[in-house]
């Protein structure tokens, strides 16, 4: 019966023949999912993720790289329409000129103190906050604030604070002494390090706290069982095991250093006093008077200092951190 089926039907067959195999029974259908899961072993792993970061990946090369292309080819002409290719002489010219070296002066002043008071501040805070005190829950929650609010908003208190008709003068004032313009001299730079400490002190003091709830407290028993006093505690174990949270802490304070021309040219506008004219300051006005070439020039020096030094102090906390493991 079968061979005379399969004479007639040749397709008929395939299907009993080769398809049911030597047990003459038909295989079953693939499963919906299969394709997909073929696809996605083809893909691997590492498709399968690139695709998903595919739409990152191209708001990134859109927003950030080419941008980036276009600046650095600014600054290696002479106009920005129809230039002519001129090498590094902008960045020469630059170097030459004495506004910019006074404001890369007072940028890298202004990192200098305020970097590492913020780290001191912070730590300060992180370990007080630590201990088990009253309102600490609230604490934490006030200093994190100025991370949330705005900043046009907060700078309205500060210029009613450092007016000369302002809250701080009238204080002044009631016990006898002469008012003073702090924005307009030379404490203008404190004012701009105050506003700096305010808005970044909480953001370290939340990763600087972290670090100390990860080391084990069994550290601290031991060294006291050894007779190890309290700041010795200090010195040989919380500073050697936050040193990563503290090189985070110190790199992310350098990169804020350089957001604070927001609040000052707020509170001082486009020229400030002298001690507080940044780079940021700069770069602003050579945009306003279309001076790409100066624009350009300062943001890729600014940007290869920030990378050499972030790069510097990984290498160092690498080998910091290889001796301490």
């Amino acid at each position: 019966m079968n061979t005379f089926w399969q004479r007639i039907f040749p397709a008929r067959r395939d299907r009993i023949g080769g398809a049911a195999g030597s047990e003459g029974k038909a295989q079953p259908p693939p499963r919906p999912g299969a394709a997909r899961r073929r696809i996605r072993l083809r893909l691997g792993e590492g498709g399968t993720a690139a695709l998903f970061l595919l739409p990152s990946l191209a708001g990134f090369a859109v927003f950030f790289l080419v941008p980036f292309g276009v600046g650095f080819y600014y600054s290696l002409v002479d106009s920005p329409i129809d230039g002519s290719f001129v090498g590094l002489r902008n960045y020469a010219d630059l170097l030459a000129n004495e506004v910019f070296r006074r404001a890369a002066l007072h940028t890298l002043l202004f990192t200098a103190v305020s970097v590492p008071l913020n780290m001191a501040l912070s730590l300060a805070l992180a370990m007080l906050l630590n201990r088990n005190i009253y309102g600490r829950n609230w604490l934490r929650v006030g200093f994190l604030a100025p991370l949330v609010i705005p900043v046009a908003s907060v700078v309205l208190v500060w210029q009613v604070m450092f007016d000369l008709n302002g809250t701080i003068n009238g204080w002044l004032h009631r016990l006898g002494r002469a008012p003073q313009d702090w924005m307009e001299s030379g404490a203008a730079f404190w004012v701009v390090v105050i506003v700096y400490l305010w808005k970044n002190v909480g953001y370290n003091m939340v990763l600087f706290l972290a670090g100390l709830q990860n080391i084990p407290p069994e550290y601290y028993e031991a060294a006291s069982i050894d007779g190890a006093g309290k700041f010795r505690q200090w010195r040989t174990i919380t500073l050697t095991y936050l040193t990563p949270t503290a090189f985070f802490v110190f790199i992310m304070s350098i990169i804020h250093s350089f957001k604070v021309f927001r609040e000052t040219y707020m509170i001082a506008g486009e020229y400030p006093q002298e001690r507080i004219y940044m780079l940021q300051h700069y770069m602003n006005n050579m945009f306003q008077s279309l001076d790409y070439q100066k624009l350009t020039s300062a943001a890729f020096l600014m940007a290869v200092v920030i990378v050499a030094l972030v790069f510097v102090l990984f290498r160092v906390e690498r080998s910091i951190s290889k001796s301490i493991g």
